[in-house]
């Protein structure tokens, strides 16, 4: 088929945020909220992704049911309470975070500073749709010269009222409300936090690394080390095209 014909692109985005988008409540230990997109060419994505991280789930686990929650992971609870020792817990992230810097995708984040936000504006908008607007707009530019057809976007469902709202910022950004100002061809799939989608379980495990080198730049960050490296770029940068700083 005529790639101008196709019906689907052939690449599919995975979304996770870390931290809250509320402004009347902001937690100084973590006053941000991240959003990050991370980009798959299906291709690869259902022929390595996939099966990496099955493999991975069963060397430390013996199924591929678990999900892998990087708060959970953090904290050692329920599936990964096992991971009490240093050394242990230690293995198991360098063996991730050696996953996410072998495969093949791409990261376009946004984060966001309540602090600063509320701060500089009498009538702040929602950092979550900040954040949504920024990371579509810079996907289209990524994705404009590589792909053709609709694009999927995963996100994981939060509840009715807050996946309502979402929804309907971003038919209105797709519809042409951003700098580009032109129509978005993508479509918007909600996933139930129990589904068990390693694209969903990578976005989770880059989000809050993204947060950390902003807030403690000084602050050895290994994750962060590699997801820079996948992280969009326009000229060798990633500041403002792969991640956007507002404000």
């Amino acid at each position: 088929m005529n790639s101008q014909n196709k019906k689907f692109s052939d690449y599919i985005v995975y979304v996770d945020e870390s931290g809250d988008h509320s402004l009347t409540s902001i937690n100084q230990e973590y006053p941000v909220f991240v959003l990050a997109f991370c980009v798959f060419h299906k291709d690869k994505y259902s022929k390595s992704t996939v099966e990496k991280i099955q493999q991975f789930k069963f060397k430390h686990f013996g199924h591929d049911i678990v999900i892998l929650h990087e708060n959970e992971i953090r904290r050692d609870k329920n599936d990964f309470k096992f991971l009490k020792t240093r050394l242990l817990k230690q293995d198991f992230l360098d063996e991730l975070t050696q996953i996410i810097e072998e495969e093949d995708f791409t990261i376009i984040s946004a984060v966001i500073d309540k602090t600063k936000l509320s701060k500089q504006y009498t009538f702040p908008q929602n950092p979550y749709d900040i954040a949504l607007r920024f990371c579509l707009e810079r996907l289209h530019l990524y994705l404009s010269n590589k792909a053709s057809g609709k694009t999927h976007i995963v996100f994981e469902q939060r509840g009715n009222v807050e996946d309502n709202e979402l929804e309907l910022e971003f038919r209105r950004i797709c519809d042409g409300d951003s700098f580009i100002n032109k129509c978005l061809d993508f479509e918007m799939i909600f996933a139930n936090k129990r589904c068990n989608s390693a694209g969903l379980q990578l976005a989770d495990l880059v989000a809050r690394p993204i947060g950390i080198s902003y807030l403690r730049p000084e602050q050895a960050n290994r994750a962060f080390d590699v997801i820079k490296n996948k992280l969009h770029k326009n000229n060798g940068s990633y500041n403002g095209v792969g991640l956007k700083l507002f404000p």
